[in-house]
């Protein structure tokens, strides 16, 4: 077990790619901290990983784009696990649309959620790992991030912006022993994907040389 004994936060792990996430840290003999907005989502998700394993996980319902209940959620988890050894960025959202019919509201939602969300809970944990002199901080971004796509200005905005301040961040912590990384995943089969047109699911699938 690679994790036994570590603490691992994962955001958006009430669902999809975060909660597949979840449970392999759980699998690998970590304590996870499942997070996410839905208080339904994340308390199942907590309860299937320790059904694999007695008190494995706990769950801790929070909007991440709401900067200062991240703090104080952040510090929840410092309270109950004592440390923290790994952070994944993975909560996001999509609000697609053409860039002239998009809303300021749908454009602050996805930006809120997918970049300003990863800064928000990186700064919650950061001084914990200094003090530790360890730590990992995961930023899960997207293909879409790197290559655009029509439809989609905010989403690929907030993964690209991710990425920056993955290396930003790489490089201000690194002499604390904390390493910051990006993943970039294609088009994966999620319950947030589904709520995608079949427009925008065609676009990507015809970059995909395999189809």
């Amino acid at each position: 077990m690679r994790f036994k004994g570590q603490v691992a936060i994962v955001t958006g792990a009430g669902r999809g790619i975060g909660r597949a996430i979840a449970l392999r840290f759980a699998n690998e003999g970590a304590h996870v901290a499942c997070v996410s907005r839905t208080e339904e989502n994340v308390r199942t998700a907590a309860d299937e990983i320790n059904g694999l394993r007695a008190d494995a996980a706990k769950a801790y319902a929070v909007d991440v784009a709401d900067h200062a209940a991240v703090q104080k959620i952040g510090a929840r988890i410092l309270e109950d696990f004592k440390r923290v050894d790994v952070l994944v960025n993975n909560a996001g959202v999509t609000r697609d649309a053409l860039a002239m019919r998009m809303s300021l509201e749908d454009w602050d939602a996805v930006i809120n959620t997918n970049l300003r969300g990863a800064f928000s809970f990186s700064h919650a944990v950061v001084r914990a790992m200094t003090k530790q002199r360890s730590g990992r901080i995961i930023n899960i971004s997207s293909v879409i991030g790197l290559m655009g796509n029509a439809g989609q200005t905010n989403y690929a905005a907030s993964k690209a912006g991710l990425i920056g301040l993955t290396k930003s961040l790489a490089r201000e912590l690194a002499s604390r022993n904390i390493t910051v990384n990006a993943v970039a995943p294609g088009f994966v089969i999620t319950d947030m994907t589904s709520g995608l047109s079949d427009e925008v699911k065609n676009t990507i699938h015809s970059k995909i040389p395999l189809g």
